[in-house]
């Protein structure tokens, strides 16, 4: 049986990452790659948070720095499976995973080039963290007809997105020590031995 599941504190994935209608869309990451690691930051209305990324295909693993607050205490690791239109956290003291509905909040940006791109602008040279990248000025457009303007910084020999800055709100995400390498199916598993429960997510009373 379902039941509420109360996702709270700063580390909350929902509304800290890229809203985007097309979230059935397969997750890549520039051009044919789909696998790889880096360490994850984002900002959003303020709060900040960072954790460790990995990426396969239609799924990712997000290990929390502080981990997220539930009802039933810290998720320390959020795995977003787009096949299966599923978000799991994993609590570790209690050996469950929760399981929520996928919704587009839960989504990260990973293609150089973005969803509802209008229009794309080269800036310069710039860098980010020590490593060097091209500066875009890029415009959006949503179903809806509603723009958005990024600051977007692109490792030019890879084609990996960098950093994605908004320029009408609070809300960037980055990645840093990027490395495009195979991984484990069992990143994106139910750990053995852990229970599952189905919920659905109530809204966070921090917004």
């Amino acid at each position: 049986m379902s039941q509420p599941f109360l996702i709270m504190g700063l580390a909350c994935l929902a509304g800290f990452l890229l809203s985007t209608d097309g979230w059935t869309q397969p997750v890549e990451l520039g051009v044919g790659s789909a696998e790889f690691s880096a360490r994850l930051i984002w900002k959003h209305d303020g709060r900040k948070a960072k954790a460790q990324l990995f990426v396969k295909q239609d799924r990712y693993r997000i290990e929390h720095m502080g981990g997220v607050k539930t009802e039933l205490g810290y998720a320390g690791v959020s795995i977003v499976r787009l096949d299966e239109q599923k978000v799991w956290y994993v609590l570790s003291e209690r050996r469950m995973v929760v399981s929520v509905p996928l919704t587009s909040d839960y989504l990260l940006p990973f293609a150089v080039t973005l969803e509802g791109e209008t229009r794309r602008t080269l800036i310069g040279d710039s860098m980010v963290n020590n490593d060097a990248a091209l500066l875009y000025d890029v415009e959006t457009q949503d179903r809806f007809g509603n723009t958005e303007k990024y600051f977007e910084w692109v490792d030019p020999a890879r084609q990996v997105l960098l950093k994605l800055v908004s320029q009408d709100r609070d809300w960037f995400v980055q990645y840093e020590h990027v490395v495009v390498s195979t991984q484990p199916e069992f990143y994106f598993e139910i750990p053995l031995g852990y229970r599952k429960i189905e919920a659905q997510e109530a809204p966070s009373p921090n917004g």
